[in-house]
């Protein structure tokens, strides 16, 4: 989760230079798929938003993060992919569409209310555009109590009934809520979550 390799260079974690975020992912699937295997469970690579985006890198710089991850990830035999903790859509598509390349599933999680993004790209918008891009299942996670995150799946969900996407039997959607209650963060001022 959130080792892109400009993350971890953006905190000065050592393990970005002294290994790379080939290896660190690499032996994060070893010992994930180690683990499923025993236990008959799935393993699931995750990539996140990145400060690349954030500063305005170009769509090939920033997708270029999520492939460093992704081929990790491949490498490492992961089930499906899960791209979360966006809080802009468009940086969300361009991680669908790399993840797309990997010939699994592609979960997609935005960490938004159902006010929308942090450009004020509405919720219902930003549901429409993550299926677009090829995400097998869309949601939100992070920042937001159950409350908050299911009134944002209802305004996802009907603009996805809209689209045409509920139809796909193969589409679905799902929420990761933060286990604690944030009333606070249901506010068009609150959409940035507790964080």
């Amino acid at each position: 989760f959130y080792a892109s390799e400009d993350k971890l260079a953006n905190r000065g974690n050592e393990a970005a230079a002294k290994h790379g975020v080939a290896k660190i992912n690499e032996e994060g699937c070893r010992l994930a798929r180690r683990a499923a295997d025993a236990y008959g469970g799935i393993v699931a690579g995750g990539i996140s938003q990145t400060p690349s985006y954030l500063s305005g890198a170009s769509k090939e710089a920033v997708q270029a993060e999520f492939h460093k991850q992704c081929r990790a990830f491949q490498k490492g035999g992961v089930d499906f992919l899960i791209a979360e903790y966006f809080e802009h859509v468009t940086e969300m598509e361009w991680a669908i569409e790399a993840a797309k390349q990997y010939g699994v599933p592609v979960a997609a999680f935005m960490c938004i209310n159902k006010h929308g993004d942090l450009h004020e790209t509405a919720a219902g918008e930003c549901a429409r555009r993550m299926a677009g891009a090829g995400a097998d299942l869309v949601g939100v996670n992070c920042h937001f109590d159950p409350f908050v995150s299911l009134e944002c799946m209802d305004v996802m969900k009907a603009a996805l009934e809209g689209s045409g996407h509920m139809r796909d039997p193969d589409f679905n959607l799902a929420v990761q809520p933060v286990a604690y209650w944030t009333p606070e963060c249901s506010t068009p001022k609150g959409k940035q979550g507790f964080i």
